[in-house]
């Protein structure tokens, strides 16, 4: 039987006759699809689908997944470890329908059976004794407005969280990539719990939630989030309202806020103390690496105070010497997605790292150029950190950054510039106008800005319009900015922590159509950081040049600090004497220097491990792999010849992670931009030396004669496309398209060219010719 039919005859029965399906409670769910697919302009991601699902009590217990009796159980053996271990699921099962082999997840116990466990049998093994809390939390159905239904990690960090939460556990901790939807994870987890009536007197009433959050943006983003619940189970805590209204409010069941509001307060006694210590059931906090679980931060004392409730910490950013303490505060560690999980299952938009070396990006001072403030230090060299601690300022070095990644971009593709200041994010804004000249293409958001600054973030993220089309920004938006067609981000300033690094990457990871890639254009070696494994120590603090930092309450990453009220002191009316504010360093380069500023634009490609590695060792690792898909040159012009062959070979290629983009990245890198694709893999296979698109299309000249007068018009409209466009042009999707722009219309393109078999010929004989 092919494998429908062995499902059909021999699977089905054999879950039905266990009571899958038929047992109250229990159910199947076939042609399980839980991923997307990795983007990518080559091909369709390729979902994964596992055969059969089997639920019992609102639980993914078990998959099976399903083969052809002609074949061996085992062919499906590795995908089902694959998928169990991906859902959080314990046993599996791959069986041809006459042989069941089971594998256990979690013991590693792997053996032939005769026949499936019953849905209870099976919840026994999983679960053992009951737990009602657990029990009815898994039945109660995810909060659904028809349209949006949790993705299998969301699904599976609700049940993960909720699971500790039946345990007792207190402080639980969820690790999610920035844009996997950990608010929409806090909103279903807190929507279960309303909804399941729990909470820690055990009075079966509705429980009192706490979102906090450190920013108003992100407070008001969750709020909406959390639309599911009735707008008077909402309360929104706003700054300034509590001393308005002469207190906090207690009428509601969902309260969001920032810190900052809960720490200010009347005669030094902050806001949140004029709740009881056991108020609130769960706190959720949202961004905790932020510094709420560190022992000196002034979050910690919310923390502390409401120290009965169950906390929920939410963060985008894995355990690194940076976030220790999130990590040791929170006992409970109930699940974790990463970035690059979030990619390859589709979720997540790749992105590619280009470092923007220059000859500029270090100075030494020379006599041609101009002082035109300051002491200039003769022979001293002038690194990216005195300019970004304002020690040095040239303007012509950034007005030749700004140029080369302007050069480098589409001007309708939406980006966000992180400068070293605001003051730096002005000007920055200033030199991408002068140079785009469109009106509102490029606008400043920082702090500064207050409400024009949030209004141009707005009108930022609305992808139906393109103005503004840059931000320019100092460190406002490096976290809680959802602009899902975000395909650059340009860093201007050193990045100080892998924390940082993270947050500002995941302004570009979120997924929109035709966005098959964001990229990272680095003009400061931010990457040293992120892919070298020695960073693991604790970096020296830049405030206080200490190791481990001996100023936690004066840290850059500690955003809001609380003003401490100065006693007021005695003293005469003599005016003190204005401090001395050092002059800042500004050359302006003689024009000859500036004129020989150069950029080396190093694209970082991902090696096997995962890991950024230079496009040096990107190729030497490629030349290795390469014999996997081809046998020789002449092999090589044989599958590329032919558009499906063609085809099948760049999927394979991109399974692999040398797909087109790659391609084309390393085509730039070896300076052969107008050659082919083919050009490249041959460059790396065999040393050969690319040749440009133009010359490879004269050398089949002669072949002209050979066609009808149709058929020549067709195959020079052709060839033109491809010197123009390159390999894309001919692809085999593309013949339609192809017809349809030289004769008007894809009928009377293949009635000229004298059918639709000798349409295809004539499409498929060209290219052969062109790489024969």
């Amino acid at each position: 039987m092919n494998e429908s039919d062995t499902r059909l005859h021999k699977i089905d029965p054999k879950l039905k006759a266990a009571g899958w399906g038929v047992t109250e409670g229990s159910r199947i769910t076939t042609e399980y699809t839980f991923t997307r697919g990795k983007i990518s302009r080559s091909q369709k991601g390729k979902p994964k689908r596992a055969d059969y699902v089997l639920i019992y009590k609102g639980v993914k217990l078990a998959i099976v997944e399903a083969k052809s009796d002609e074949l061996s159980y085992s062919e499906g053996v590795a995908q089902a470890k694959e998928y169990a271990d991906m859902l959080g699921i314990r046993y599996t099962y791959a069986t041809n329908g006459n042989d069941i082999w089971e594998m256990d997840r979690q013991s590693y116990e792997e053996h032939f059976v005769t026949s499936y466990p019953s849905p209870e049998e099976l919840w026994q093994r999983v679960y053992g004794p009951s737990n009602d809390l657990r029990d009815k939390l898994n039945t109660i159905p995810y909060y659904s407005d028809g349209v949006k239904q949790p993705r299998y990690y969301q699904e599976l960090a609700v049940r993960r969280v909720l699971e500790g939460i039946a345990k007792g556990e207190k402080r639980i901790l969820l690790t999610l990539a920035t844009g996997t939807g950990k608010t929409f994870i806090a909103f279903q987890i807190a929507w279960k719990l309303f909804e399941a009536r729990w909470n820690l007197k055990h009075t079966g009433t509705r429980p009192r939630i706490l979102f906090l959050a450190d920013r108003n943006t992100l407070a008001k983003q969750a709020m909406i989030d959390f639309g599911g619940f009735k707008k008077d189970a909402l309360v929104r805590i706003k700054p300034g309202t509590v001393a308005k209204n002469g207190g906090v409010p207690t009428n509601g069941s969902i309260f969001f806020t920032i810190f900052q509001t809960f720490m200010c307060g009347p005669d030094d006694s902050p806001y949140f103390g004029q709740y009881p210590e056991d108020f609130f059931d769960l706190v959720i906090i949202d961004e905790c690496h932020r510094g709420g679980a560190n022992d000196e931060s002034n979050w910690r004392s919310i923390l502390d105070y409401f120290k009965p409730a169950v906390q929920l910490g939410l963060t985008a950013t894995p355990r690194v010497d940076q976030n220790v303490n999130t990590y040791l505060y929170f006992t409970y560690h109930a699940y974790e997605y990463s970035l690059k999980q979030g990619i390859e299952d589709g979720f997540l938009t790749p992105f590619r790292h280009i470092n923007m070396m220059s000859n500029i990006d270090n100075y030494i001072y020379s006599p041609d150029d101009e002082v035109v403030s300051g002491d200039v230090e003769q022979g001293r060299v002038y690194t990216e950190e005195d300019f970004y601690k304002g020690n040095i300022k040239i303007r012509q070095r950034d007005e030749a950054r700004v140029k080369e990644f302007l050069s480098k971009i589409d001007e309708t593709e939406k980006a966000i510039v992180f400068c070293a200041t605001q003051a730096h994010a002005a000007e920055v804004r200033d030199m991408i106008n002068a140079y785009r000249k469109k009106k509102g293409y490029c606008e400043r958001v920082t702090a500064n800005d207050g409400e024009i600054g949030e209004a141009f973030l707005e009108e930022f993220k609305n992808n139906e319009k393109t103005i503004p089309t840059i931000l320019t920004t100092s460190e406002k938006l490096s976290t809680g900015v959802d602009a899902r067609n975000v395909r650059h981000i340009v860093l201007m300033r050193p990045v100080n922590s892998m924390i940082e690094y993270k947050q500002i990457v995941g302004r570009g990871t979120r997924i929109y159509d035709g966005k098959y890639y964001f990229t990272i254009w680095d003009f400061v070696k931010a990457y040293l950081k992120y892919s070298d494994p020695g960073w693991d120590g604790e970096p020296v603090c830049p405030k206080c040049g200490n190791n481990p930092c001996t100023c936690v309450k004066k840290h850059r990453e500690v955003v809001y600090e609380i003003p401490e009220e100065k006693p007021v002191v005695a003293r005469d009316d003599t005016p003190e004497p204005e401090p001395d504010v050092p002059t800042i360093l500004e050359v302006r380069l003689s024009d000859g220097r500036a004129r020989r500023i150069r950029f080396i634009n190093d694209i970082m490609f991902w090696g096997a491990d995962g890991k950024p590695v230079s496009s040096q060792k990107f190729i030497e690792e490629m030349f290795g792999r390469l014999p996997d898909f081809f046998s020789s040159s002449e092999d090589l012009h044989q599958k590329w010849a032919d558009p499906d062959t063609r085809e099948a070979l760049l999927e394979k290629l991109d399974e692999a992670g040398y797909g087109r983009e790659v391609l084309k990245d390393i085509r730039r890198i070896i300076d052969a931009e107008k050659s082919d694709l083919m050009d490249v893999l041959e460059y790396i296979a065999y040393a050969t030396t690319p040749i440009e698109r133009q010359e490879r299309a004269e050398r089949i000249k002669d072949y002209y004669g050979t066609l009808s007068a149709s058929q020549k018009q067709f195959v020079e409209y052709l060839v033109n496309a491809y010197i123009r466009s390159g390999v894309d042009e001919l692809r085999m999707d593309k013949l339609k398209t192809q017809l349809e722009l030289k004769f008007g219309s894809v009928p009377e393109g293949i009635s000229s060219l004298g059918g639709v078999s000798q349409a295809r010929q004539t499409f498929k004989e060209f290219q052969q010719r062109l790489y024969g």
